[in-house]
């Protein structure tokens, strides 16, 4: 099989837990919120919290708002904004930081992640990725008609890296959007499963959008690479050190 010249990853559930990032969203709302209306931020959280966690993960905001009787069209623009334009507490988790420092060493990195680009570029931030990757793309600066499953930010980020897609791998967590693009263009794709994925549960809905291999941890990573896409740990690093 060919060598690896470089590794593409997804961001959200990826690189960390997508349901952090959701939480803290909630904080902000409740504290904006506070200040509004007067509910104390910390109760708004835990309902907000409780919706999530029993599975009102679309349209939580819409179903708390009906429970507390506040109209929707008149609160819900404003919720939005506060959301997606906090400033995220996330982080990488000591385990991550060291499959990336593992992985840069030999590789070159990008980065391909859907959503708004205003929310995502503000989890670059908390998360320090640019000190991680060579090639940052974000979907949605390419325009919406080029988020996952389109071809588009996986053309660019490896024209950025100067690598073909036959010398790539694309780990992601998403079967429905995360692999079939990329498989098209010919990268090799691992599915990272694991137990609190907000998509754990979620199985492709074709042969085409099936990843070529699955983890269920970042950290089984390195060793993956090696023994499935390098011919057992023999094929050689592709990092160009200065």
């Amino acid at each position: 099989m060919s060598d690896i010249h470089a590794v593409l990853l997804d961001m959200d559930d990826t690189l960390y837990p997508e349901r952090e990032y959701v939480l803290s969203g909630f904080h902000a709302v409740a504290r904006w919120l506070e200040t509004q209306v007067g509910l104390p931020a910390d109760g708004t959280w835990t309902e907000l919290c409780e919706l999530f966690d029993h599975g009102v993960q679309k349209g939580t905001f819409d179903t708390w708002l009906d429970q507390r009787q506040m109209e929707s069209n008149r609160w819900m623009p404003d919720i939005l904004q506060q959301f997606r334009d906090h400033m995220p507490s996330i982080v990488l988790k000591p385990e991550v930081v060291d499959v990336l420092c593992r992985l840069q060493d030999r590789w070159p990195l990008g980065l391909v992640a859907d959503g708004r680009w205003q929310s995502q570029q503000k989890k670059i931030i908390a998360l320090e990725l640019s000190r991680w990757f060579d090639a940052i793309v974000l979907s949605d600066q390419l325009g919406p008609e080029h988020w996952k499953p389109s071809t588009k930010p996986f053309e660019t980020v490896l024209a950025q890296l100067n690598v073909s897609p036959a010398h790539a791998v694309y780990v992601g967590d998403n079967p429905v959007k995360d692999f079939l693009g990329a498989r098209s263009l010919g990268l090799k794709t691992i599915r990272l499963r694991t137990d609190d994925g907000l998509y754990n549960r979620q199985e492709p809905p074709s042969p085409d959008h099936a990843p070529d291999g699955e983890i269920a941890c970042l950290s089984d990573l390195p060793d993956y690479l090696d023994y499935h896409l390098q011919g057992n740990g023999k094929g050689h690093s592709t990092r160009r050190h200065a």
